[in-house]
C-alpha cells in the first residue's frame, strides 16, 4: 500500500476536507479505461465523495450506480493519494485523500443517476494524459505496476 501527495498546502489557508474515493476501471482486455467528464470539462476517475456514515467500498457502489450506471466487482486497493486543490468553482480550497481502488468486472444495470457526466473510454496514456487530478493519474500509475503494463 502506497501513499502520494499532490498539489502544495498553502499556510494560513483552511482547507475543506473531502474524503473521495475512486476506481480504475478497465476493459476486459486492459487496453482502455473509462473515465467521467464532468459539466465544466474535467475529466475524472469514477468515484467520487464518502458521505456520512459510508464505508469506502460502500460510497464507491454508490457512486459508481449514480455516474455510469455499473454494479462492479472491487478488487485492490491501491492506496490514498492526498491532493491539495483550489475550485474556481466553489471559491473552496479543498484537502481531497483518494483513496483508489481496482474494479475487476461491472454490469451495466441501466442508465446512469447522474445525467449530467459524459463517460468516454480512453488508452492508458490518453486518460493518463486527460485526467485533471494527479491523485487520480497516480491510481492509474499504480495499477499498470500492479498488471505489469508499461
Amino acid at each position: 500500500m502506497t501513499q502520494a501527495t499532490f498539489g502544495k498546502k498553502e499556510t494560513g489557508v483552511t482547507y475543506q476536507n473531502r474524503y473521495g474515493v475512486y476506481a480504475v476501471i478497465p476493459d476486459p482486455q486492459k487496453k482502455h479505461i473509462i473515465l467521467v467528464q464532468a459539466p465544466n470539462g474535467a475529466w475524472f476517475l469514477p468515484g467520487g465523495e464518502i458521505e456520512i456514515g459510508e464505508n469506502h467500498l460502500s460510497a464507491l457502489a454508490r457512486e459508481l450506480v449514480e455516474e455510469l450506471g455499473f454494479t462492479a466487482e472491487i478488487g485492490d486497493y491501491y492506496g490514498q493519494a492526498d491532493e491539495y486543490f483550489y475550485s474556481r468553482h466553489r471559491d473552496t480550497h479543498y484537502y481531497n485523500p483518494a483513496y483508489i481502488y481496482e474494479v475487476t468486472s461491472y454490469q451495466e444495470i441501466g442508465q446512469p443517476l447522474e445525467d449530467f457526466n459524459h463517460l468516454a473510454w480512453f488508452d492508458i496514456e490518453t486518460a493518463i494524459e486527460k485526467l485533471k487530478r494527479g491523485s487520480h493519474k497516480w491510481g492509474i500509475e499504480q495499477w499498470k505496476l500492479a498488471h505489469k503494463l508499461d
